[in-house]
């Protein structure tokens, strides 16, 4: 197992890593909309939504991967009525890929965050 770490996403802010590669795969850890200096983005979901993918693409290059290269993503929403927003955003990032995903509503997430998203992606040898 392999941890991953990088200076240009949020550093964890508990006892975990940003995200691990073990055989090739890499699992991420949640991230949420903050900057890499660990300031939280106001807005609206889609400026929410645009960080935490800007992070997911700090630790997937981090950790040798893409976009391109994600098999599953977990989408936590607290509102499920920010959905279709959260989708057209998500749509830019996988334009032709479509990898598998689940989307939950959630009574709460860190920092009161409205979005998080984790992912698990292939790694390039």
């Amino acid at each position: 197992m392999n941890k991953v770490q990088t200076a240009k996403a949020p550093a964890a802010i508990g006892p975990y890593v940003q995200g691990m590669v073990v055989n090739n795969l890499f699992y991420s850890s949640g991230q949420i909309p903050l900057t890499a200096e660990g300031t939280l983005v106001e807005g609206d979901i889609a400026a929410q939504t645009h960080q935490v993918f800007k992070n997911l693409q700090a630790v997937l290059e981090e950790a040798n991967s893409s976009f391109e290269q994600v098999v599953k993503t977990t989408v936590f929403i607290k509102n499920m009525d920010d959905f279709g927003t959260i989708n057209e955003v998500y749509g830019e990032y996988f334009p032709e890929h479509k990898p598998a995903r689940s989307c939950v509503e959630v009574a709460r997430l860190p920092k009161d965050v409205q979005i998080e998203i984790e992912v698990i992606a292939l790694v390039r040898t």
